[in-house]
């Protein structure tokens, strides 16, 4: 799917021109049916090749593997997708569709089941925090703003765009919204290491941040990222850019991170980002589900911090995206930054499978 959005959505390395999806569809013997979502925001022609893959490659071998536990399905899939993954080059693509497809038979379990995915994953009942994601530097305080009357009392912003420029936005919008809020913000791997450590603390320090999210390139050295850690004086997060459990492992035993932020539409869907939020928290390490899509990805997120337990927040995106606001509708009403899940099963929405496409 695609829909044309009025103001593009800028990161330090690259726009959005439109808000893209790939949603998919899972069928059981029975008949009961589950839903997915695949990461497909970048390159711009990226969800056409993503959509292309999951019926031609990932879906038939999905089908290859017979009954299998949904906990199983993203290591089982790219198990068997290993060598073309190699051969071709294509790991980040077929792992993000694997993911979509992990998720789509999670839903379809907990469909089945009759129970909400936060509670056949083992949840204990409550309410989940939340925080508006998502704000540039165009109109950082109207955006802000617009997620204060949502109901949202933490914010992150986009930085990575220049000194003057962060620091305008960032002036902007702790001067909306007092110093009683939460704010964060995100460098999209902008900064070398010596600019994470230099203008990472002294932002810090300006504006009370509770974190700042991948200032350096997700694949530089773990030491590289102790060194910036132990400067900037304030939480680093990271992990929407990790590809493997070992990975994660290695991140977890770094010391370097207070939050991991797995996306399940990226790598790992639930059956990975769960194992992956139970040893973080295991580890005195906060899970915060990285998120940036339509509305499926985006409630089996809050599912599985909601499984998860923890501190943790839901990554809930400020910008326009009828593909999240279609789908979602009130089941994710935010109120004085919290939440309530929905106790329908599955991921707790109705999917109306035609009409997207006829709305598509």
């Amino acid at each position: 799917m695609r829909a044309p959005i009025d103001v593009p959505v800028k990161t330090s390395f690259g726009t959005m021109t439109d808000r893209p999806a790939v949603f998919l569809r899972v069928r059981d013997a029975d008949g009961a049916e589950g839903f997915g979502e695949v990461w497909c925001n970048f390159p711009s022609v990226g969800a056409e090749h993503r959509a292309r893959l999951a019926l031609s490659v990932v879906g038939p071998a999905l089908v290859g593997l017979g009954a299998v536990q949904p906990s199983e399905i993203f290591a089982r899939l790219m198990g068997r997708l290993h060598i073309l993954a190699i051969q071709s080059g294509e790991w980040g693509p077929l792992r993000q569709v694997a993911a979509g497809l992990d998720m789509a038979c999670h839903d379809l379990a907990a469909r089945k089941a009759g129970l909400p995915l936060w509670r056949w994953l083992g949840g204990a009942p409550g309410r989940i925090r939340a925080y508006a994601s998502g704000i540039g530097p165009e109109q950082p305080a109207a955006v802000a703003a617009r997620g204060r009357d949502l109901g949202h009392r933490a914010f992150k912003l986009k930085v990575g765009f220049g000194e003057e420029v962060d620091r305008r936005s960032l002036d902007a919008v702790r001067g909306l919204l007092g110093d009683a809020a939460i704010l964060m913000i995100d460098a999209n791997q902008g900064w070398s290491a010596q600019e994470a450590a230099r203008l990472g603390a002294s932002l810090a320090r300006s504006y009370g941040l509770a974190w700042i999210e991948e200032p350096i390139a997700a694949d530089r050295p773990l030491a590289e990222w102790r060194d910036v850690a132990g400067q900037v004086g304030t939480a680093l997060s990271a992990g929407e850019n990790m590809n493997t459990l070992a990975e994660f492992d290695e991140a977890i035993a770094s010391g370097c991170f207070a939050i991991l932020q797995p996306d399940a539409a990226k790598w790992g869907g639930v059956s990975g980002c769960l194992q992956v939020a139970q040893r973080a928290l295991g580890a005195g390490i906060s899970y915060c589900p990285h998120y940036l899509g339509g509305g499926i990805g985006l409630m089996a997120s809050a599912h599985l911090l909601a499984a998860a337990g923890g501190p943790g927040m839901l990554e809930i995106d400020t910008n326009p995206n009828p593909w999240r606001d279609r789908l979602v509708g009130d089941a994710l009403t935010v109120a004085d930054g919290l939440i309530e899940l929905p106790d329908a099963p599955g991921l707790g929405i109705a999917v109306d499978w035609d009409g997207l496409i006829r709305g598509g």
